[in-house]
């Protein structure tokens, strides 16, 4: 049997070892990918654990509807949908015709009550002169009825006289009485009261009457409340009836904003006020603002709904609950924010809070 040729043995043996290289590399790649993707994994995780995140969150912004104080037809609209106002501008303007006659009313009412203060004076007046003058008639028959008296005694006057002198003298008396009497009734008439001090009730309720008139004349115009965007204005125009108490329209306070974000009540442990937030809007991917955790809700969403989910029959499902986390923006926002938009609310609550 031949020899083998060594230069054949030698290139056979070369390659038989850079293939078992070649498959052990090939087997410490396949196995170093799933590791290096579990530590990366790992680490991932530890690196954020202490975060907590939801994008269920909303911009909210104060909302303060506007009703007009008084009922009547809207003459004037000056604002239109979106429009940025001012606190103080005006809005719109309520037919103010009736409640100018209300208040010319009301200074009839006055000078009426003046009219009739000014005839209890004199009336009161009056009856001073009549005390007086009762007075001096109980005086004069008094001195009559001793002056009989005493004739009576000596025998020079008839008894007829006597008595009627003392008949005059009691009826001066009742006149006298009756004058008083008068004078109290004219007097009680001028009184006032301890609520108007110093001030006749009729006069103090006209003033009244037109201080009404006077505030429901100038809530006629309605004015801004506060500095924001008009909303749902569309449905206000000239000659639609407003009614008291009843909204016309919207005003959104663009000056502060916050976020509203339901997280899971599993995400609550660690969550405490002061913690700062990082928020990403939808519809702007490249802002980041910065916040921090305003208020932890009083309880879940489902809590305050109209139907309750709870139920006592068998087809009961546990449901992981959302809480409402009130995150305030910090600082300035550099772009608009809308009541509603969509956000994301990552928080970090290794921070303690504040």
């Amino acid at each position: 049997m031949a020899e083998a040729d060594p230069h054949m043995t030698d290139s056979l043996n070369a390659a038989g070892e850079q293939i078992s290289r070649r498959g052990w590399k090939r087997q410490a790649l396949v196995l170093s990918v799933p590791l290096l993707m579990a530590v990366g994994a790992v680490g991932y995780y530890l690196a954020n654990d202490q975060y907590v995140s939801t994008d269920n969150a909303y911009v909210q912004q104060d909302k303060v509807a506007v009703a007009a104080e008084v009922t009547g037809p809207v003459i004037d609209v000056r604002v239109r949908e979106n429009q940025q106002v001012k606190a103080g501008d005006l809005l719109f303007r309520i037919d103010p015709a009736p409640f100018r006659i209300a208040l010319a009313q009301a200074d009839a009412a006055i000078a009426g009550a003046q009219v009739n203060l000014t005839e209890l004076q004199t009336e009161y007046g009056a009856t001073s002169v009549d005390i007086t003058r009762a007075t001096d008639s109980v005086r004069f028959y008094e001195q009559e009825y001793q002056r009989q008296a005493a004739l009576m005694q000596n025998g020079f006057t008839t008894r007829a006289r006597l008595q009627a002198a003392e008949h005059a003298l009691n009826e001066a008396r009742s006149a006298l009485a009756n004058a008083r009497a008068e004078a109290g009734k004219a007097q009680s008439k001028l009184s006032t009261g301890t609520a108007v001090p110093g001030i006749n009730p009729a006069i103090a309720a006209g003033q009244a009457q037109r201080a009404k008139a006077m505030l429901d004349l100038a809530r006629t115009e309605i004015r801004a409340p506060i500095n924001g965007t008009v909303s749902q204005s569309e449905k206000l125009l000239p000659g639609m009836m407003a009614f008291m108490g009843v909204s016309a329209l919207s005003i959104v306070a663009s000056e502060r904003s916050w976020v509203e974000a339901n997280f899971k009540e599993t995400d609550l442990e660690d969550m405490q006020v002061g913690q700062p937030a990082e928020i990403r809007l939808d519809a702007y991917p490249d802002l980041t603002l910065k916040g921090h955790v305003a208020s932890i809700g009083a309880g879940t969403g489902s809590e305050f709904s109209i139907l309750p989910p709870q139920n006592a029959t068998g087809n009961w499902v546990k449901v992981t609950q959302r809480v409402p986390v009130r995150v305030f923006i910090d600082g300035k926002a550099g772009r608009q924010l809308i009541a509603g938009q969509s956000a994301h609310v990552r928080i970090d609550t290794s921070k303690h809070g504040r």
